[in-house]
């Protein structure tokens, strides 16, 4: 049965409205955002240890894109004194492979990687529609990532399986954060709000709905409460600038001794940074498909 502290209880997601109202008892006054940079980042490092170390098991599995989400957990794994086994899937030229391979190079993580082929991957896609109910093409993409990802560490007898989901919402990760700067940085910390408000529906139905598929348990260290509060509290100017996003996190990731290349690799989202989104472009094309929402509705 899958669970996920304070998130799954019995084996189903908390209902919509429960959410929203454990991110709103989460929402500080803007009035009293912290300022203090270093502060803040002290306290991110600290939080997020303390996180991953309450979800720490014997075997401890990292979905692994190389960039600084699941590389920060795979690292503070790494200095809790256990070994993470990170596992990473693409498409052939996909980013995501071959930043895997260099994060891991570089940190010494021990890392799984499979490349998939066209074949493959509608396979994948058509148990992601089976198993989630939808054909939007974020949900089968990301889901393809997130199906191929459990797969791999499934057959090498893992239960669990760490994410880095919910860095992006908190730390101001998404393109939609930088178009909300445009109006402010109260619209920036309204826009961390609002999407972490949607994560249920978006991102939450879709993983569990997979993880319990395989039988295995999500680990969220980002979504732990503790680091929720503190990640909501900082100002969002620490946050995201007309230059970068995530500039705290990233920071923090480096003070904890993490490569400055990876802490500084710039967001791609799973079905980019997989080239998913080219495979199912290639598909679409070979079944006759002018568009790819076509191609995912004949499934």
């Amino acid at each position: 049965m899958t669970t996920v502290t304070g998130i799954v209880k019995g084996g189903q997601l908390i209902p919509e409205e429960q959410w929203r109202k454990f991110i709103a008892s989460l929402t500080p006054n803007p009035d009293d955002l912290e300022t203090n940079k270093e502060r803040s980042k002290r306290a991110i490092a600290r939080l997020l240890a303390e996180a991953v170390k309450k979800r720490l098991k014997e075997k401890n599995a990292v979905l692994f894109s190389g960039g600084v989400d699941s590389s920060l957990i795979a690292f503070i794994i790494r200095k809790l004194g256990k070994e993470p086994l990170c596992y990473t899937v693409g498409m052939e030229g996909s980013d995501d492979l071959a930043w895997a391979q260099k994060s891991a190079q570089l940190h010494g993580f021990a890392l799984r990687h499979k490349t998939i082929t066209l074949e493959e991957l509608e396979t994948i896609m058509g148990k992601v529609i089976a198993i989630t109910g939808s054909r939007d093409i974020i949900t089968v993409g990301v889901g393809a990532v997130t199906y191929a990802g459990c797969a791999m560490a499934k057959r090498e007898n893992h239960s669990a399986v760490f994410t880095g989901l919910g860095s992006e919402e908190l730390f101001a990760g998404y393109e939609r954060h930088a178009k909300a700067l445009e109006q402010g940085f109260d619209a920036v910390h309204g826009e961390c709000l609002a999407g972490l408000a949607n994560m249920r529906q978006r991102d939450m139905v879709r993983d569990v709905a997979i993880a319990s598929h395989f039988g295995m348990e999500l680990l969220l260290p980002f979504l732990d409460k503790d680091v929720m509060k503190e990640s909501l509290s900082i100002h969002p100017m620490h946050k995201i600038s007309g230059e970068e996003k995530k500039i705290i996190l990233r920071e923090a990731a480096e003070s904890m001794g993490m490569s400055r290349d990876i802490a500084r690799r710039k967001k791609q989202a799973a079905q980019y940074g997989s080239n998913i989104i080219n495979g199912i472009g290639k598909l679409a094309k070979r079944k006759g498909f002018s568009l790819k929402k076509d191609y995912l509705e004949s499934l």
